[in-house]
């Protein structure tokens, strides 16, 4: 029985010590002056010019804090810091697979700044494309290359995607991105996340020259976002729809389409 109780007051001991070790860990802490959450995003995905960008108003000295579950920046954002005079204090682990940096500004002011958030704006998306038999044709994007077939194939199977699916693939490619990004910077993990997408074109006998009246472009994308997340205190079915919402307004591809199609992709919650 007094081992026992001996044991019990070992664990109860253990317990203290790793609370107490916590909260001297979290005073160690620097207070941060801003703080920004980058999410599931890499430093050559935007995350650097975030950084930069809430730098500006803080002080020289100053710390931000910046919050990432990118496992990638543990790695290039002190080597950034290097490079360009500021100081990495401190990184501490969190939940949901966070880590938080603690940045100290250097003293001079980041002046390329503007210019870098310009080029940004300015950035020009290439891809060059090859005909390369019958109806296929073969894609060159940086360092990708992917074949694509014509956008009118009925058929169940095909050697390669179509035109309209890879169209759908790259909408549903760039919101499942973006709604998993805001997201995590929310609070809320992703367990899992599907959409499914579904076009109708206007005419697509005036592609195949059978007809001449008509428009051939898609009319209608029609889809499902299958999402299940949660965060610690709890997210409403309304924080995660106002996410979703805020998701598509931001959305390159879908802002891009929206005047011309009529895009219906409804958000259903999933256990």
């Amino acid at each position: 029985m007094a081992l026992l109780c001996l044991c019990a007051l070992c664990v109860f001991a253990v317990k203290i010590l790793k609370l107490r070790m916590n909260d001297t860990a979290k005073n160690s802490l620097p207070q941060a002056d801003a703080t920004i959450d980058g999410g599931d995003l890499d430093c050559g995905s935007g995350l650097l010019l975030m950084i930069r960008n809430a730098m500006t108003p803080i002080p020289a000295g100053g710390v931000l804090e910046i919050r990432s579950r990118e496992i990638s920046v543990k790695e290039d954002l002190p080597a950034w810091c290097r490079m360009v005079g500021h100081t990495l204090v401190s990184e501490s682990p969190a939940p949901n697979k966070y880590t938080h940096y603690f940045v100290r500004k250097k003293q001079d002011a980041d002046s390329a700044l503007s210019v870098d958030l310009q080029q940004a704006k300015d950035y020009v998306w290439r891809a060059r494309i090859k005909w390369q038999q019958g109806m296929v044709s073969k894609v060159f994007a940086r360092n990708h290359a992917f074949e694509v077939g014509q956008p009118a194939s009925f058929n169940t199977e095909d050697e390669v995607p179509g035109a309209i699916e890879h169209l759908l693939g790259a909408l549903g490619g760039d919101l499942s991105a973006g709604f998993q990004w805001r997201l995590s910077r929310a609070g809320i993990e992703v367990y899992n996340l599907e959409i499914s997408l579904s076009a109708r074109v206007g005419n697509v006998l005036v592609f195949l020259g059978i007809e001449d009246d008509g428009n051939p472009g898609i009319e209608t994308i029609d889809g499902k976002v299958y999402v299940d997340a949660d965060s610690d205190k709890g997210a409403s079915n309304d924080e995660i729809e106002r996410i979703w919402q805020d998701t598509l307004r931001r959305s390159p591809l879908a802002q891009t389409l929206a005047p011309h199609v009529k895009l219906n992709i409804d958000l259903k919650r999933v256990p």
